[in-house]
Parts: C-alpha cells; structure tokens; sequence
C-alpha cells in the first residue's frame, strides 16, 4: 500500500461519510466485502459482549437490502446527517488485516433544518487490504447512550 496505514484509513472514513451525508446511499455497501459484519450496538452492550445488534448484517448483500428498503419500502421522516470524525487510531496491523478504532459525532438534520445531536461513539473496524485498497470485513459502530432515537434510519 502506498502511503501510511493511517493516510488510507483516514481517507477511508472521509470517503464513507461522504456517501452517507451525501444521500449516495446505494454506494455504500461498496465499502464492505462481501461476507462482512455490520453491527449498530450500544457502548454498555458492547462491554458485556451482547452480540445482537439494534441493527446487524452479515453481508454486502444484507446491506444492499437495507438500502433497498430505505428507498423503496420503509416509511420514515426525510432527513440527512453530517459525520463529524476524530482522529483514526489504528490498534493492530497483521499482514493483510488492520483494525482501528474512530470516534464518531452525527448530526440529524430534519427536513424543516431542525439540526440534533443523533449519535456519539466510536467505529469499532477490522480491514482487509486488497492491492491499494481497503474494505471493511467488520464495522462494529458503538454508540456512547443507551437511548437510540426510532429514526434510525439511514446507516451510521
């Protein structure tokens, strides 16, 4: 990989937050191979090893669906977020896995620009590098407070 584990992770984060603060939804199960894991849990399930999810996938196909059903199917409230990031921090590289850890900050904006503080926490991730490229085989997003507002719609 060109340039350093941090650079490609950062760049990582910025592009994923892009696609969903953008409305480019069907995008993102493209940042996921194909046999992934994508969990939303809360920070107090996270430490007793809960592993049910408020919302969890098991596969690039799963997160299709829900983008699917996000466009087509589900009846929710339009609104848009914005992801502010921290700093990634990478906690352990072995040869073509990394895993890092990223705190997150999301903002809901409502249609009528009402503008809340949605969600806080950290992105829990394990990469696969592939060439240049990484993918993510397993984002664990765990969420600070145990109150998770209905709307939770769009990915986190």
């Amino acid at each position: 990989m060109t340039g350093t584990l941090f650079e490609k992770i950062a760049r990582f984060q910025a592009d994923y937050c892009r696609c969903i603060d953008g409305g480019a939804l069907e995008q993102w199960p493209d940042f996921f191979v194909a046999d992934c894991v994508y969990r939303i849990t809360t920070a107090a399930n996270h430490r007793l090893g809960y592993q049910a999810g408020i919302i969890s996938a098991t596969s690039r196909g799963m997160l299709q669906d829900r983008v699917s059903a996000l466009r087509d199917a589900n009846i929710y409230e339009r609104h848009a977020y914005r992801h502010i990031l921290g700093q990634p921090a990478v906690t352990e590289a072995a040869g073509a896995e990394v895993r890092s850890e990223t705190s997150f900050l999301v903002l809901r904006i409502m249609r009528d620009g009402t503008t809340d503080v949605f969600a806080t926490g950290v992105y829990l991730d394990r990469f696969e590098i592939g060439g240049d490229a990484l993918k993510l085989a397993e984002r664990i997003v765990v969420c600070d407070s145990p109150r998770i507002d209905t709307l939770l719609a769009l990915p986190l």
